[in-house]
């Protein structure tokens, strides 16, 4: 099995139409970069669904929704 690793880097587009960003792989290394276009209006739900869950790690919620 071929292990890849992910990396997400948030960067800004330069006025020439260039990007640039460090990676930890080494010189030489072969990658494939894909790029998506990032929409304003969703970073707070793209932070939401990358944090944690530990919200929902609680006693007096377990204690309701575990009897319902």
């Amino acid at each position: 099995m071929l292990v890849q690793t992910a990396i997400k880097c948030d960067v800004e587009v330069k006025k020439n139409g260039q990007v640039a960003f460090d990676v930890p792989f080494p010189p030489g290394a072969h990658v494939t970069v894909f790029v998506v276009q990032v929409n304003e209006p969703f970073d707070d739900l793209m932070n939401a669904a990358e944090s944690t869950l530990g919200f929902w790690d609680n006693a007096l919620d377990d204690e309701d929704w575990n009897n319902a």
